[in-house]
């Protein structure tokens, strides 16, 4: 189906940059953009459907570049707890945190999972999410990450939505490999990921480098592992202490690394050498109250593309708004509205390794694009909360979004 979509403004994001093209068109060819720029340019005819926009404003659909979409239960009781002065740590030391969503993910089936991340996924997806990944790493053994990995790849086939599945089993020690934290990485890198990227499961390797989960040195075996089965990496690095995993996954060509709150120098330089995308996660940082701030200027510097996104997870980032995380990055980070909007387009699909597909609007690219209702992209940055109303397009259609 050939479609022209008139009356709009866009924000096209092309070569990672913030360019708004006034009175624009978009053509798109079936799943893909065949032309974008000034309508005045467009040639006349030879559309089977053309739309009108309304002047809307046109940005290449969101990108939720980290997520821990599928687990069982939720950690309420654990929120309570924190804002009663426990902290990340003490939390976990006494059976909650990782460890408690680890037992209701086992205790859970595959289609409970799937129902509970379902209703998750679609209040990203009304936000104008059109592409998210979503990790594993509540299992914490091969049944149960096979589990998770299996609702992630169900969610692509029934909703409207791009889904790149990460494995994170190196995401905490299970309660069966207690004091044995090397034997549960010759699990991971002998058994686990080479049995779940036979069956197709996994589309990259991440893990939780930090004081609480595991070394820089376990972490290396974890990658190796990855490198042997031709799947790219990524890693929660530097959020509660400075390990060096940053620099760890840049040695290592990682696509992201993530939180980065005690990111130092050499890190920076490190990951803009490598072209690894710094991933920030204001919902984290807001939920665990935390004061230290990811090195901005030193990321901008160093030329760091940086893409932010929800880490909805149950017990530190219960985030169902990527549209809010661009306020927050704004707020608490010092972002621009531009850098804010490059980091949930273009930069969070470099973060997902997607970037000659998605993340901008340019020919060859899937149409994946949002039709914003609002006066100024800024907007989206600008409000908080609510729903601003818009027409997600995804793969050139429609996309419908069932309760």
């Amino acid at each position: 189906m050939h479609r022209i979509w008139r009356n709009c403004h866009v924000v096209t994001m092309a070569g990672g940059r913030y360019t708004a093209i006034e009175n624009a068109a978009l053509v798109t060819h079936g799943a893909r953009i065949a032309w974008v720029g000034p309508a005045s340019a467009l040639e006349a005819g030879g559309a089977d459907e053309e739309h009108d926009l309304d002047g809307a404003w046109v940005t290449p659909g969101l990108v939720d570049c980290h997520t821990h979409l599928v687990f069982g239960g939720n950690r309420s009781k654990e929120f309570e707890l924190r804002m009663q002065g426990a902290d990340y740590a003490l939390i976990a030391a006494q059976g909650g945190g990782i460890a408690s969503t680890v037992r209701a993910t086992r205790a859970a089936s595959e289609d409970e999972l799937y129902g509970s991340a379902r209703r998750r996924a679609l209040h990203l997806l009304r936000d104008g999410v059109t592409t998210l990944e979503i990790k594993s790493g509540y299992g914490l053994d091969l049944p149960n990450e096979r589990k998770m990995l299996r609702v992630a790849r169900r969610l692509a086939d029934t909703l409207p939505v791009t889904v790149r599945a990460t494995c994170l089993a190196a995401h905490a020690l299970p309660p069966e490999f207690h004091g044995r934290a090397d034997d549960y990485i010759d699990e991971i890198a002998r058994r686990m990921l080479p049995a779940l990227a036979a069956e197709g499961l996994v589309d990259a390797v991440d893990a939780f480098c930090e004081h609480l989960a595991f070394s820089p040195a376990q972490v290396e075996r974890v990658f190796q592992a990855a490198s042997g089965l031709g799947l790219p990496c990524k890693l929660h690095a530097e959020q509660l202490s400075l390990q060096h995993g940053a620099a760890l996954a840049a040695r290592h060509g990682a696509l992201s690394a993530d939180h980065l709150e005690y990111l130092d120098e050499a890190g920076v330089e490190a990951m803009a050498r490598a072209g690894t995308v710094a991933v920030l996660l204001p919902g984290a940082f807001h939920a665990l109250r935390e004061t230290r701030k990811p090195p901005m200027e030193l990321l901008r510097r160093h030329g760091v593309p940086i893409a932010i996104s929800t880490d909805l997870n149950p017990g530190t980032s219960p985030v169902l708004s990527l549209r809010l995380m661009l306020n927050l990055a704004c707020v608490m980070f010092h972002m621009t509205p531009e850098e804010a909007l490059a980091g949930v387009t273009t930069h969070a699909a470099r973060a997902l390794g997607l970037q000659a597909t998605h993340g901008s609007l340019e020919a060859g690219k899937m149409a994946d694009f949002v039709a914003w209702k609002v006066e100024h992209p800024a907007e989206l940055a600008y409000w908080i909360g609510g729903d601003l109303p818009k027409l997600v397009i995804r793969h050139g259609e429609r996309a419908v979004v069932e309760p």
